[in-house]
């Protein structure tokens, strides 16, 4: 079933309910290509200077430039950037895929710069998975024995591994596919295998390298929709890599938006829309329907003197969109309200200057 937009604004409330501990934190990363690349991140010059003027003084790429987040428990945080804007590689990073040249990541408190091979490899095996954009499925293998490649490498039974593959072939939609082969599935099929492979192991984080790019734009939306099903029944923490900031917005609880290896902003899709933080940023997210993003928390007014203060009561998480019918059915402003506190109201007027495009009145 698809999820509608305030199940979306529900789902991202999930994080700021946590107790406050975070499953990856990310300080001050860089990774730099070319020679020398280490003496990159110490310097203040060097920092300083635009990629070209960078690779004209030394050779040098930084395509991670001085990155810092958080990731919360149950998150699904996205990190969003056009074609060179360092997002592919800053996830490598997380999983030193590719090596970091400076900085920290912190995976459920243990810096994993420091792991040597062997820990890289049980961090691997059973902390964190990915699904990548090719499913890099063995083609001679059933899907369920695909699924269940990543637990005969850590040494499960045939039994026990066959049993969790189906559980998870079924989790994702494919039962009655486990004896078929890939060449025998659609994209949209092989790309659920490779999700169940990533499950197959229960990793407490998931990483989305732009699974979806290759898919036609009716099966990355189904895809879309399995991903927060999933993640609804499921609950793992997800990184997703993206260059589609509708994707961004449906899957994300925060967005962190790259250009050029550096960080413009960090935050809900509500508050990219709302608040942007410049003009790149602003040109991003100009298309956007403000009112399927945008919540009731952006758009009311302080209560003044003659307001009606009786009216229907909302949440200040509910998305405008849906807020717009019971608005405009009120005979008085609606009251918005949060732990039995009034915040403010909201009237036909506020949810029409949205609903009608009219940013410019905001």
């Amino acid at each position: 079933m698809t999820p509608t937009q305030t199940e979306v604004a529900q789902r991202r409330g999930a994080p700021q309910d946590s107790d406050g501990s975070a499953v990856i934190s990310v300080r001050d990363l860089w990774k730099v290509f070319g020679p020398k690349a280490d003496r990159v991140p110490g310097s203040a010059e060097l920092c300083g200077l635009t990629r070209r003027e960078l690779m004209d003084r030394t050779g040098c790429t930084a395509a991670v430039r001085d990155v810092s987040f958080d990731v919360s428990p149950g998150e699904v945080f996205v990190v969003m950037g056009l074609s060179g804007s360092g997002k592919s590689t800053l996830v490598r990073c997380l999983t030193r895929l590719i090596e970091p040249t400076a900085g920290e990541v912190v995976f459920e408190g243990e810096d994993i710069r420091q792991a040597d091979a062997r820990r890289l490899r049980e961090l691997r095996r059973s902390k964190f998975s990915m699904v990548f954009q090719h499913f890099g499925l063995l083609p001679h293998r059933r899907v369920v024995d695909n699924v269940a490649f990543g637990l005969e490498i850590r040494g499960l039974s045939r039994a026990e591994r066959t049993g969790r593959a189906r559980e998870v072939v079924e989790l994702v939609g494919l039962a009655g596919y486990e004896n078929s082969y890939p060449d025998q599935l659609s994209g949209g099929m092989q790309q659920r295998v490779g999700l169940a492979r990533a499950l197959a192991g229960d990793p407490d984080v998931l990483f989305f390298d732009e699974p979806f790019s290759a898919l036609d734009p009716l099966i990355r939306r189904d895809m879309q929709n399995e991903v927060i099903r999933l993640h609804h029944e499921v609950g793992k923490t997800m990184v997703f890599i993206t260059h589609d900031l509708s994707e961004a917005l449906k899957l994300g609880d925060r967005i962190l938006i790259m250009r050029d290896g550096r960080t413009v902003q960090c935050g809900t899709g509500d508050e990219l829309v709302g608040a942007p933080a410049d003009d790149y940023v602003r040109e991003f997210v100009k298309d956007v329907p403000r009112g399927d993003v945008l919540t009731l928390r952006w758009i009311m007014r302080p209560p003044q003197d003659g307001d009606a203060l009786d009216g229907p009561e909302l949440g200040p998480d509910v998305v405008v969109r849906e807020a717009t019918r019971a608005v405009l059915a009120a005979d008085r402003p609606v009251r918005i309200v949060a732990d039995g506190e009034l915040l403010g109201l909201v009237g036909a007027e506020e949810i029409l200057t949205v609903v009608a495009g009219r940013e410019g009145d905001m």
